[in-house]
């Protein structure tokens, strides 16, 4: 294995946040009325357009970077679609380089709290939703813009009950299981263990000998 650079993640936050629950708990109840991008209904569009009316058999990889994930996880689930979404277009630009040649996924510039809306309001058949190493945001006054903590969460539970996250602060993945307790969701975590890497982030972190955590919520159904 390659040896690596990345610092461990540097925080004023021990545990999980006093106040998670109480955040939760209020955009649980609360509707997002904030207008939907057109970049992002556009890259919606497209995608209906490539899985030309079967919405059926799904698999989302969201703040996919350049795609490396997506094209393993499109591997993995050769029976699935696989779209990869991250609003960057200068990572999305680069998946040309990660890119495996198979034909059942995509990769698409999108602001995904966009993006969950409109797969939730068109009641898309998600099997799986993958969220690997997103911005863990690990100050602690910062705890409301982590997907758990925030009012994309509630359509982010709507979706699917099979979500997948991966992190290397533990402290994110432990929130985001109390965060799913509350939409009724039950978690396992797990170290992270063997020698492949999903993802650009996943292979530098365990390079740097940082442990890297892997969360399944719910029971993932055949592949």
């Amino acid at each position: 294995m390659t040896t690596g650079n990345s610092r461990a993640i540097s925080t004023n936050q021990q545990g999980v946040h006093e106040k998670l629950d109480d955040v939760v708990k209020k955009y649980k109840t609360s509707e997002n009325l904030r207008p939907i991008g057109e970049h992002t209904q556009a890259a919606f569009n497209h995608v209906c357009e490539w899985l030309n009316g079967d919405f059926s058999n799904i698999i989302l990889d969201s703040c996919c970077g350049v795609g490396e994930s997506t094209a393993n996880i499109a591997n993995a689930y050769p029976k699935h679609r696989v779209i990869g979404l991250d609003k960057s277009a200068q990572r999305v630009d680069k998946h040309g380089h990660y890119a495996a040649g198979q034909d059942n996924y995509r990769v698409m510039r999108a602001d995904v709290n966009d993006f969950w809306r409109l797969v939730r309001r068109h009641q898309w058949q998600v099997h799986k939703h993958f969220l690997l190493y997103p911005n863990p945001y690990p100050k602690k006054t910062q705890v409301q813009k982590r997907w758990h903590a925030s009012a994309a969460m509630v359509d982010l539970m709507a979706i699917t009950p099979h979500i997948e996250v991966r992190s290397n602060w533990l402290v994110y993945l432990l929130e985001f299981a109390q965060a799913a307790q509350q939409y009724g969701i039950q978690s396992d975590i797990i170290e992270i263990t063997g020698d492949k890497s999903m993802t650009p982030f996943e292979r530098k972190y365990r390079a740097s000998g940082q442990v890297c955590w892997q969360l399944l919520c719910g029971q993932e159904e055949s592949r």
